[in-house]
């Protein structure tokens, strides 16, 4: 077997491992190492939580001496600065590892080449590109945020198969079932922030937590409201138990912070004002500085058209129910007339069913990068 073959190969084994962090590692990345020593498996681990050892620390610590001249198979470029933990490029030089195989170099201008420059100048062969893409897969929102200045974006919205997101007399109602519900929550768990709009918290007063347990426990998002007037009820569920962020028109402060004074674990924020709200940049950028990866948002639909029109969607996630609600029933997104050049360009990446209903995913292509992110 080539060489080309097997670190491919032990690439894979890094990804699968890797993935075990995708409801727990934030705001740090998901990362997965594998040792191999004559075409075998010696060790293997993977990051769990920030604070905890890293995937190439777990993977050596398995090993033990036979990582000594072996090679590690790592999905994202060694560390090599101290933060919560030591720098895993040290770990690998002093382990005696003898080739270093690396999916991508980290964006984190803290590591950004330093890693494998380290491990190059301490006479370890380093190889970088292996399994990049598949890589880069895991952790669009950690990318997004060092090269981007952003999170990265889904927008969810669930329909009628006439793109109606709610009975005409606005009732409140499931459209989409049980199952489809369920994979929602999938998505909120992996997510380090779930938003919405105040017309959503006024009308259907959700709470946008996480119900289900992944692992040893349930590890809740931020819940990001935007309430440019300061209009919602301290009363509403998404404040409940704490751990939310509203954000206010800079006229609207000061009501917000006397709405929410009795509120422990909210807090308020201004951002800019812009058309219809507050920025919708603004926000991403302070969410991306409070280590937001990947930003989850369920709104209605002129505040999902805004995120839309802004084209500052990455992802576009809808599920569809086959029922028909009619032409006076909201509309999936309220949004300009546009033409072709217009905003995001999408493409289906994804659809399959959950229950009776259809969950389709698909990606944003803009004219000038004519590529999109990983899912």
């Amino acid at each position: 077997m080539s060489a080309d073959v097997a670190d491919a190969d032990a690439m894979r084994r890094a990804i699968e491992l890797a993935a075990r962090g995708l409801f727990t590692t934030d705001p740090n990345p998901r990362v997965g190492c594998v040792i191999v020593r004559d075409g075998r498996i010696v060790g293997e681990g993977w990051h769990r939580r920030a604070g905890e050892p890293h995937a190439e620390v777990l993977a050596l610590g398995a090993a033990g001496a036979a990582a000594r001249g072996a090679t590690a198979v790592v999905t994202l470029e060694p560390c090599c600065h101290t933060g919560r933990t030591p720098p895993c490029a040290d770990a690998l030089i002093a382990a005696g590892v003898a080739r270093v195989v690396c999916a991508s170099q980290d964006p984190n201008p803290r590591v950004a080449g330093g890693g494998i420059a380290r491990l190059r100048a301490a006479g370890v062969e380093v190889v970088v590109g292996t399994g990049a893409r598949e890589a880069r897969v895991l952790n669009p929102g950690f990318f997004a945020r060092f090269e981007r200045g952003r999170p990265h974006v889904r927008l969810k919205l669930a329909a009628s198969l006439d793109a109606r997101t709610a009975f005409a007399d606005r009732r409140r109602a499931w459209i989409t079932g049980e199952a489809a519900r369920e994979d929602v929550q999938t998505w909120r768990a992996r997510s380090a922030a779930v938003l919405t709009g105040a017309g959503t918290v006024r009308s259907d007063d959700p709470r946008l937590d996480v119900r289900l347990a992944y692992g040893d426990r349930v590890r809740q998002p931020l819940r990001v409201v935007l309430d440019p007037q300061a209009s919602c009820a301290p009363t509403a569920r998404v404040f409940a138990g704490g751990g939310a962020l509203v954000f206010v028109a800079p006229e609207a402060l000061a009501a917000a912070h006397a709405a929410h004074a009795g509120s422990p674990g909210v807090r308020v924020e201004a951002l800019p004002r812009a058309a219809g709200g507050v920025d919708l940049e603004a926000a991403l950028a302070r969410l991306a500085a409070l280590e937001v990866n990947e930003l989850w948002v369920e709104c209605g639909p002129r505040l999902a058209g805004s995120w839309l029109e802004r084209g500052l969607v990455d992802e576009l996630i809808v599920y569809y129910a086959p029922r028909l609600l009619g032409a006076d029933a909201p509309p999936l997104a309220v949004l300009p007339a546009a033409d072709d050049s217009a905003g995001a360009h999408f493409e289906f990446i994804d659809a399959r069913f959950f229950g009776r209903d259809l969950r389709v995913i698909l990606t944003a292509r803009r004219e000038e990068s004519a590529c999109s992110p990983g899912s």
